[in-house]
C-alpha cells in the first residue's frame, strides 16, 4: 500500500491526538479491554470511545453524508495501526461502527440509515451480533430461529449463542427464518432487535479465562416492528454475507498490529528468562516473526484488490492465517515459560496475560468463521471445486 504526503500527514494528525488525549482521566485505559478482557473497564472505555466520537474518530470509512469522514482505506488502515500502538483501549462501539453501520449504508432503508447511524456515530447505542446457534455456528444457513408477524410487529423465538457483548448491548441484528418451511439460506431475513424487553434474556458464558465475554440470548416472543428489516424478507442471507465481509476489513490491521506487540514481549521474555538460547524456540520465534510478516502482506492484498469487500476467498485466507498464527503464539508462549506456566499466579483463578493468550486464542479458529468453514469458501470461491454437500 504507497502512502502519499497527505496519507502521512494524516498519520501524524492521528498519532498526536492519540498522545494528547490517553492522558488524565483516559491514561489508566491503556492496553483495556482486549480479546479475553472485554469485560475491563467498561464505563470507563465507553467515556472513551464517546470522547473519540465527539473528536470525529469513529466511523472514518463512512461517506459524510452519514456521520463519518469518508476516509480513503489507507487512511482506514493508518487509523487503526496507531490506534494499536498507543494502547488505546478496545472500542465498545466496535460492532455497531465497524459491522453493522456499513451494512445499513449499503442495504439499509432511508428512515433505518436516520434512526440508528447517528446513534451508532456518536456511540449512544451498542449493538451485538445474532447470528450463532447451537445448531448453527459458523454454518449459518443452518439457522432455526424465528420470527412471524404480528400484526405490525415481527415475533422472534429462538436461541443465538456466542454472542459477543449481549449483556451491554441496546439492540442486535438477528438472522432469523421467516419464510415457514424454508431451508439453509432460502427464507431467512436480516431483523434489528431492541434487548432491553422482557422477551429477551442473556446468559453470561463462563470460558477457560474465567470471564464472560460471550453470551447465550433467548428470544422468547421477542418483538421488532415490521420495518426492522434490513434488505427485503427473505434476503437475509446476501445482508448477512454482507456484514461478515465488513467484519474483516481494515480493522485487521490494527490487530495485527497486537499481535506484533505481544510478539516483541514473548522475544523479550524469551531473552530475559534465557529460553532464546533454546535453538527449537528461537527457530520458533522466527518463524512466528516471518507468519505475521506473510499475515499483513495477504492481509494488504486482499484489501487493495478486486475482492477488497471481503467476500470472497481472500478474506478467508486472512482469517485462517491470523488465527492459527495467534493459536500458535499462544502455545510457544507458555513453551518459553515453561513448568510456571501452569500454575495461576493467584488465588482462585489470577491469570497472567500469557496464560490467558493461551486460553482465549483456543476460540480463534472458531469465532469469526470457523477454520472449518473458511476451507470450504477457499476450496469453492477460489479453487473452483464442487460445493459440499450439506443437510
Amino acid at each position: 500500500m504507497q502512502l502519499s504526503p497527505q496519507d502521512e500527514e494524516f498519520r501524524r494528525g492521528v498519532r498526536q491526538w492519540l498522545a494528547d488525549n490517553l492522558t488524565g482521566r483516559f491514561a489508566g485505559l491503556r492496553g483495556a479491554g482486549g480479546p479475553g478482557r472485554e469485560h475491563e473497564a467498561h464505563a470507563g472505555r465507553l467515556a472513551w470511545n464517546r470522547h473519540l466520537a465527539a473528536a470525529g474518530w469513529t466511523c472514518l470509512g463512512w461517506p459524510a453524508e452519514y456521520g463519518g469522514r469518508g476516509a480513503t482505506l489507507a487512511q482506514q488502515v493508518i487509523f487503526h495501526e496507531e490506534y494499536a500502538r498507543s494502547g488505546a483501549p478496545a472500542r465498545v462501539g466496535y460492532v455497531g461502527e465497524e459491522l453493522l453501520g456499513p451494512t445499513l449504508i449499503a442495504h439499509g432503508t432511508a428512515s433505518q440509515r436516520q434512526r440508528f447511524l447517528p446513534a451508532i456515530a456518536a456511540v449512544r447505542e451498542l449493538w451485538c451480533q445474532g447470528y450463532s446457534e447451537p445448531g448453527a455456528g459458523s454454518d449459518l444457513a443452518a439457522v432455526a430461529t424465528t420470527a412471524a408477524l404480528d400484526g405490525g410487529e415481527w415475533v422472534i423465538t429462538g436461541q443465538k449463542v456466542w454472542t459477543s457483548l449481549a449483556h451491554v448491548a441496546d439492540w442486535c441484528f438477528v438472522l432469523a427464518r421467516t419464510q415457514a418451511g424454508s431451508r439453509r439460506a432460502a427464507g431467512l431475513s436480516y431483523l434489528l432487535v431492541p434487548m432491553r424487553q422482557p422477551a429477551v434474556t442473556v446468559r453470561p458464558i463462563r470460558q477457560l479465562t474465567g470471564t464472560s465475554e460471550f453470551n447465550e440470548v433467548f428470544f422468547d416472543g421477542a418483538r421488532t416492528e415490521r420495518g426492522m428489516v434490513v434488505g427485503e424478507v427473505g434476503d437475509g442471507w446476501r445482508v448477512a454475507l454482507a456484514t461478515l465481509a465488513v467484519e474483516r476489513g481494515a480493522a485487521t490491521l490494527g490487530q495485527q498490529v497486537g499481535f506484533r506487540r505481544e510478539l516483541d514481549r514473548l522475544v523479550e521474555l524469551a531473552r530475559r528468562t534465557g529460553a532464546a538460547a533454546d535453538p527449537v524456540l528461537r527457530d520458533r520465534l522466527a518463524r512466528a516473526w516471518i507468519g505475521l510478516e506473510v499475515i499483513r502482506a495477504h492481509a494488504l492484498a486482499a484489501l487493495a484488490g478486486p475482492a477488497a469487500a471481503g467476500a470472497g476467498a481472500d478474506a478467508s485466507v486472512v482469517k485462517l492465517l491470523w488465527s492459527r498464527w495467534h493459536q500458535e503464539l499462544g502455545e510457544l508462549a507458555m513453551d518459553v515459560l515453561g513448568a510456571p506456566s501452569m500454575v495461576a499466579r493467584g488465588a482462585p483463578y489470577d491469570l497472567d496475560d500469557w496464560q490467558r493468550l493461551f486460553l482465549f486464542s483456543r476460540a480463534d479458529t472458531i469465532y469469526g468463521g470457523s477454520g472449518e468453514i473458511q476451507r470450504g469458501i477457499i476450496a469453492e470461491r477460489a479453487l473452483g471445486l464442487p460445493r459440499q454437500a450439506r443437510s
